[in-house]
């Protein structure tokens, strides 16, 4: 994706591009097997009650990698009138773009492919209208946050250590500010924050202004030589 292009969709008003995941504490989206029933203890009722609420309202548009996309719709055309009724309602209804580029069956009801990923992702955000919002898809995830298209990230984290399996951030991700907006806690310990885009990462020199000692001094040229 061109500078141009990467600068131009992150300035559009009106469609953003929400990353919103379950994460570990160690960083992890899924363990190695793509198993997340460590997920399923952390929510309390009030946690419950908020995210549903959360994932009701606050966007129309879906995007998906090809394995998560397999995963949901697999279960939610089939989970209307269950214990979560109101989110499989939302998910049957809106739109569900599908980054791929080896193909997918379209099977859920108002799925579109979409084989470009990120510069994909970067025209549906020029058209305006209503935020896109990510579930799982990690590489997918990892190339939006790559292009600098995401505008604002929730995190679901669990205290669980994994170990390792598939990290929601790795080193591809374009240097940006958040700030946190909204947190809660539940009483099993999941923490739910949201973070919105703030500009460019600030840095300053830890203790204010004062000169470097000479010790630092050493220790900054040692940096340089030895990396």
């Amino acid at each position: 994706m061109s500078d141009t292009t990467r600068a131009t969709a992150s300035a559009i008003e009106g469609r953003r591009v929400v990353v919103n995941e379950f994460v570990t504490l160690d960083g992890y989206m899924v363990g190695p097997d793509e198993d997340m029933s460590w997920a399923a203890e952390g929510f309390d009722p009030q946690m419950q009650e908020d995210v549903a609420d959360d994932m009701s309202r606050t966007f129309d548009l879906f995007v998906f990698g090809r394995v998560t996309y397999d995963i949901f719709a697999a279960h939610w055309p089939h989970a209307e009138g269950g214990p979560y009724d109101d989110i499989a309602r939302t998910f049957n209804r809106i739109a569900k773009y599908v980054a791929t580029r080896r193909g997918v069956d379209l099977t859920w009801k108002g799925s579109v492919e979409l084989r470009e990923g990120a510069k994909d992702v970067a025209k549906l955000k020029l058209e305006g209208g209503p935020a896109l919002v990510t579930q799982g898809s990690t590489e997918l995830v990892h190339s939006l946050l790559a292009a600098g298209l995401v505008d604002e990230i929730r995190t679901f984290t669990f205290p669980v250590l994994l170990g390792r399996g598939k990290r929601l951030f790795d080193d591809s991700s374009e240097p940006r500010a958040f700030k946190l907006t909204h947190s809660a806690v539940s009483s099993n310990g999941l923490i739910h924050a949201t973070y919105v885009r703030d500009g460019e990462v600030q840095t300053a020199t830890v203790g204010g202004e004062r000169k470097p000692s000479t010790a630092e001094l050493a220790r900054r040229e040692k940096l340089k030589r030895e990396g």
